[in-house]
């Protein structure tokens, strides 16, 4: 089941046209079917497509009973513009791949290859191409498919690439591995003035200004205690942009981010009330909604343990690390299998992922590949 260098050489080719036409949450039709097409030649088993909306599943079954593993890749791009120059830059103009995933659909893609030439022993494999990993609305979409139910797997694996680290290093974590997250969207109304007469309107301006310090100061802890909890405003605007009207209506945008799920419900309990008291005291309606919701990814004791055993046989290096503040919404999985990711080093001087220069470092297809073709093969034989 290993890679050849030809096999390199056409994943990565590969994965520099995925660079080329990158697609936003929701929006990966082209994608999903360029997945089919690339993997048509492996001779999948089953081919489920339309999975949570865009999300495909390539199957690769032994025909003996045995548990079925699920290897996660994602769809989806970014709206970011794309600055940096490579040869296979985005042609989509205001979207690109700047998180890695078309090489985390590479790497599922090397295992295709591997599971084309020699089935697994007994079981089956599954590699899921998910959409919306940005929004934190496809792993939840997938699992609620009716379709899923009969794909449902007993292990889930993934893994995320990670500038910063060295070149090749893991971080693998048993336990909480991504914090849980979601946007809070708060309207606040009052009543419009003029602006000579300020005094005849309601503003919702003393309640942003009050609002901003006091749902920041909700942040406390850190990652290595494991009670990091933090409250990020990223957007607020009030009223018109107009110089003679007294704002009538403000919006404040907020990330809320906690270690588990269970500090997540404490920590909007202690939001919304803060929101609640300012519109009271301001006399304001206030509503608030809330947007890409991620839950917590929790690493599976077992699964971890195989995929350490994995990593020390391929020879890849790895430490523990710790929980990463950024959110992923693969910690669904873990809800319906025993599931563990793990972040592989792109490199100390890359570019941030969300970063408009960053660009998947394509050596790392076979090193991520090897660590789950030996997973696949631990299970599966």
């Amino acid at each position: 089941m290993q890679l050849t260098n030809q096999d390199v050489i056409e994943l990565t080719a590969w994965r520099r046209k995925l660079h080329t036409m990158p697609e936003v949450s929701g929006e990966e039709m082209a994608t999903a079917a360029e997945v089919i097409s690339f993997l048509t030649e492996t001779r999948p088993d089953r081919v489920v497509s339309g999975l949570g909306g865009t999300g495909v599943a390539v199957i690769y079954d032994s025909g003996k009973p045995g548990p079925t593993v699920m290897f996660r890749a994602e769809l989806d791009a970014l709206p970011i513009e794309e600055l940096g120059e490579p040869e296979h830059r985005s042609r989509i103009p205001g979207k690109g791949h700047m998180c890695g995933h078309d090489g985390h659909m590479a790497t599922l893609a090397a295992l295709g290859r591997a599971f084309g030439r020699q089935r697994p022993e007994r079981g089956r494999a599954i590699l899921l191409f998910q959409p919306a990993e940005e929004t934190g609305a496809g792993a939840a979409a997938v699992i609620a498919d009716e379709k899923f139910a009969e794909l449902r797997p007993d292990y889930a694996f993934s893994l995320h690439n990670m500038p910063g680290l060295p070149f090749g290093h893991a971080w693998l974590k048993e336990g909480t591995a991504n914090c849980a997250s979601r946007g809070l969207k708060i309207v606040l109304e009052g009543k419009t003035a003029h602006a000579s007469m300020p005094e005849t309107g309601i503003s919702p301006a003393p309640a942003v200004a009050s609002l901003m310090p006091a749902l920041t100061a909700l942040s406390t802890g850190t990652v290595a205690g494991g009670d990091l909890v933090l409250a990020t405003v990223t957007h607020a605007s009030i009223g018109e942009p107009a110089f003679g009207i007294a704002p009538g209506r403000a919006e404040l945008w907020v990330t809320l981010r906690t270690m588990t799920d269970g500090q997540m419900e404490a920590l909007v309990v202690a939001a919304e009330a803060l929101v609640r008291q300012a519109a009271a005291a301001g006399g304001l309606q206030c509503q608030m909604e809330y947007h890409d919701i991620f839950g917590h990814c929790e690493n599976d004791a077992e699964a971890t343990r195989l995929l350490r055993a994995a990593m020390d046989a391929e020879k890849v290096s790895h430490e523990e690390g710790e929980a990463l503040r950024a959110s992923e919404d693969f910690g669904r999985f873990g809800v319906v299998s025993k599931s563990a990711m793990f972040f592989l080093g792109a490199g100390k001087d890359m570019p941030a992922v969300h970063n408009p220069n960053y660009d998947f470092p394509d050596e790392l297809i076979p090193i991520g590949a090897s660590v789950f073709i030996r997973v696949a093969r631990d299970i599966l034989r």
